[in-house]
């Protein structure tokens, strides 16, 4: 099974350009404020997954679990 992934950061940049969305209308839209959509467009690796599915929601998304290819893994 093929499948494409796409970080976080990229999908809200370019969903948000679809529409034609300033951060700034992005953010008062979702109820969050333009530092979180800034942070999540720059790939912050700490937010909280409420607001993410805050955002996401506009676009019919939400963070869930996604399976890990195991023979990737790094353990130390």
């Amino acid at each position: 099974m093929d499948q494409t992934y796409i970080t976080l950061s990229a999908f809200l940049k370019e969903r948000r350009k679809k529409l034609n969305l300033t951060q700034q209308q992005l953010a008062l839209k979702a109820g969050v404020g333009l530092r979180f959509v800034r942070d999540m467009e720059q790939g912050k690796t700490s937010l909280r997954m409420d607001k993410v599915n805050q955002v996401l929601k506009l676009f019919g998304r939400e963070l869930g679990p996604c399976p890990l290819d195991r023979n990737n893994l790094i353990i130390d």
